[in-house]
């Protein structure tokens, strides 16, 4: 097994028994504000001192609003985020100069008001949203080849919506092909995916720039409808629900103890690790998420 992947928190680290496992997928779940993206912050951060490369965020919001990545970005570490466009063609030729595609986030759709759930939409308008997702595929495949035949080894994708039936959400069948057709995909096959007829002639960069994708790592952070944490360990898994496939799961909530409120997390589910099933306290600080005993 490849080393594990720290968060660059200590107190989660050893929660999850030294970090999470490369090659799988890791779901972040909790209600709005509760500190989801700091923390994928910094996860992509950390990877800068445990792999020598930042990871890259996969922006899905759909509703024009932001995640305030950059903000985060900013203030927890002095990362300015470069930004790839999801709009503008691709340049196969650029794919192997890291100056111009090394790339920090990708906001794949930007259309206010956008719906989630295909039972939002018309015949009319899932032919339109199948048109466009079909044309971003393909800044998205360039987007992660061009990030990890660069060294990245981390993915975090945030603005994934609540929904009250998984199967519907048109994010999460995105986030499926990401996981089966991107992440999970063998670093030549990728590139097939991207080059087409022209991967003959760059097959010898492509073998130069080889990376392992079972050494890749995920963290996916999905707002919940549920606030209290209570809720969050209550709550069913569905048949279709991200959550039956992650590999981990940590669900951060809101507590109550008499009148004063607070925020913890937990490890849920850590598949082919121990982890520490405690219910744990944490803060928001200026430096990002303080977990453990220094709360």
């Amino acid at each position: 097994m490849s080393q594990r992947l720290q968060t660059g928190i200590p107190a989660l680290d050893e929660m999850l028994g030294g970090g999470l496992l490369p090659g799988t997928m890791t779901v972040v779940l909790g209600a709005t504000g509760i500190g989801k993206t700091q923390l994928g912050i910094q996860f992509a951060k950390h990877g800068q001192l445990q792999e020598g490369q930042r990871g890259v965020v996969f922006d899905l919001t759909a509703r024009g609003d932001s995640q305030n990545h950059f903000e985060y970005a900013e203030r927890l570490g002095e990362w300015q985020l470069s930004e790839a466009s999801a709009d503008e063609p691709v340049i196969l030729s650029e794919v192997w100069d890291r100056e111009k595609t090394r790339r920090d986030s990708m906001h794949l759709f930007r259309d206010s008001g956008r719906r989630v759930t295909s039972s939002d939409m018309d015949a009319d308008d899932w032919r339109r949203w199948s048109y466009e997702r079909a044309k971003k595929l393909d800044r998205a495949i360039a987007f992660f080849y061009g990030n990890f035949a660069h060294g990245v080894r981390r993915v975090v994708i945030d603005g994934v919506e609540p929904v009250d039936r998984a199967a519907e959400s048109i994010q999460f069948e995105l986030i499926e092909y990401i996981q089966n057709q991107i992440l999970r995909k063998e670093h030549d096959w990728l590139a097939r995916d991207l080059f087409r007829v022209h991967f003959r002639e760059n097959a010898d960069r492509i073998e130069a720039h080889a990376y392992d994708h079972r050494t890749l790592g995920s963290l996916l952070l999905a707002t919940s409808h549920e606030v209290m944490l209570d809720d969050l360990i209550a709550r069913p898994i569905q048949s279709g629900d991200v959550l039956s496939n992650a590999n981990t799961i940590i669900l951060m909530g809101k507590t109550r103890d008499g009148n004063k409120m607070g925020r913890a997390l937990c490890v849920a589910k850590h598949r082919g690790s121990f982890c520490e099933e405690s219910i744990v306290p944490y803060r928001i600080s200026e430096d990002g998420l303080v977990v453990g005993d220094d709360v």
